[in-house]
């Protein structure tokens, strides 16, 4: 990949200065993130077992980042300095019963986490499209699944310990002070080093999910607020190729009506599983066909023992308030044919308004337009500025870990928060250890 690509992807074009040489990167072989579009600026990695082997290394490094799972597109998890991964923090530490709390180290992935739950007679709410990832790396980028009446994952986070920028251990809870928990959760990197995490669970619960294909576009627009609430949750997939919409996935509890119809707003009712872009096997997907299953078996598209989605791609996501939702689905669909050529599919999902200060659903009942693209780099950075543009009337947020140009001056006018955010970093990271490229310029390059 050339050097000016690869600063490209890191969010936005200006980062580049602020990255260090090539030459300056041989110390160690560095990581890739998943998809293996971004390639860390740092081989120095430390992978700590414990709370103190944690506070011990945010002590001795004058510059650091943690790295969860990897799977942000972008360069929000990057340094030239020093890289802390929370790989071997993956316990249950607790479970209250009582309470209906679960606290876990945080390097624990959802879907190693999901099957203890169930056992002990537990749930989530709800699961991303995939299970593979980190429980503090999907916290701190506000990642979400869909359902009108679902928040992102960051929503079930009762409290969290940190580790700060003088190597103390600081914790965070609803109980104590709800708004200070509300300003940090989503931290983007920024607080320090979450060490351990509670979350509020439910009763396990079961789901089924039905697919229907074909859908007329003119129906979306005509019935969103209907279809995206026919289900606990409901995506559209489409690749802006024609004027429908290629797959309806409806996710519904069992106590919920069950889509056994053979037409769905004018979409037909599928035969067989399917995967999201329809030409590729659905052995990798949850399974289908109205068959029941435990909640972490269908709110998920992908199944844990697979390579998610599609392996090689680039991910831009943007939030809009729902009650844009029409008219935003309407200026991307113009741009069909310049964005079709580079996609694998788009996925059109629905998100409930929270109180977190620097989630993209802060007071805002969402939908979001997803875009899985081929691995075609120069293309994407092309149509990128397009795309948001198109958004910008209806304030558009990017999802913090994938691919954006958009400016920190809009970014600033579209969080109300985040003045308030960055004096809660300064609390605890007064001289920025955990800042770096990417915080520098689209929190603080105002």
């Amino acid at each position: 990949m050339k050097r000016k690509t690869f600063i490209q992807l890191g969010g936005t074009f200006a980062a580049a200065s602020a990255l260090s040489p090539i030459t300056a990167w041989a110390q160690a072989p560095r990581l890739q993130n998943w998809a293996g579009n971004v390639t860390y600026s740092t081989g120095n990695v430390q992978y700590p077992k414990s709370v103190a082997e944690v506070q011990s290394l945010v002590k001795k490094y004058p510059k650091l980042k943690t790295l969860g799972t990897r799977h942000c597109f972008n360069t929000i998890a990057d340094s030239k300095d020093d890289l802390l991964s929370t790989r071997d923090l993956n316990k249950v530490v607790a479970i209250d019963r009582k309470a209906k709390i679960v606290t876990v180290e945080a390097g624990i992935k959802y879907g190693e986490l999901a099957p203890y739950l169930h056992q002990q007679g537990f749930a989530l709410p709800n699961l991303a499209s995939l299970p593979h990832i980190s429980v503090g790396g999907s916290i701190t980028t506000a990642t979400h699944g869909s359902g009108v009446k679902n928040g992102n994952l960051a929503t079930s986070v009762s409290g969290l310990e940190v580790v700060v920028a003088d190597g103390s251990v600081v914790h965070f809870s609803k109980q104590t002070d709800a708004s200070k928990l509300n300003s940090v959760v989503v931290g983007l990197g920024a607080i320090g080093v979450i060490t351990k995490v509670t979350l509020d669970i439910i009763p396990t619960f079961q789901i089924r999910q039905r697919v229907f294909t074909n859908m007329p576009l003119a129906q979306v627009k005509q019935n969103f607020d209907k279809i995206v609430s026919a289900g606990y949750s409901v995506s559209l997939f489409t690749n802006w190729a024609s004027d429908t919409v290629s797959e309806v996935w409806i996710k519904s509890r069992l106590d919920e009506k069950d889509h056994t119809e053979a037409e769905f707003y004018g979409a037909k009712a599928a035969t067989k599983n399917l995967h999201p872009v329809i030409a590729q096997s659905a052995e990798k997907c949850t399974d289908q066909m109205g068959v029941p299953g435990v909640w972490y078996e269908r709110l998920p598209h992908f199944k844990m023992g697979f390579t998610p989605s599609t392996g090689k791609e680039l991910q831009s996501e943007f939030f809009i308030p729902m009650k844009h939702a029409v008219e935003a689905i309407s200026a991307i669909s113009k741009l069909g044919k310049q964005i079709s050529p580079h996609l694998f599919i788009t996925e059109i999902r629905t998100i409930a308004a929270d109180e977190l200060w620097m989630s993209p659903c802060y007071h805002q009942q969402s939908i979001t337009i997803h875009f899985t693209w081929k691995p075609e780099t120069e293309a994407v950075m092309r149509l990128l500025p397009i795309i948001e543009k198109e958004l910008a009337p209806y304030n558009a947020k990017p999802h913090w870990g994938k691919i954006f140009t958009i400016a920190p001056k809009a970014l600033a006018s579209r969080y109300e928060k985040l003045a308030g955010f960055k004096k809660v970093v300064a609390q605890y990271d007064p001289k920025g250890k955990f800042r770096n490229t990417f915080l520098s310029h689209n929190i603080y390059g105002v």
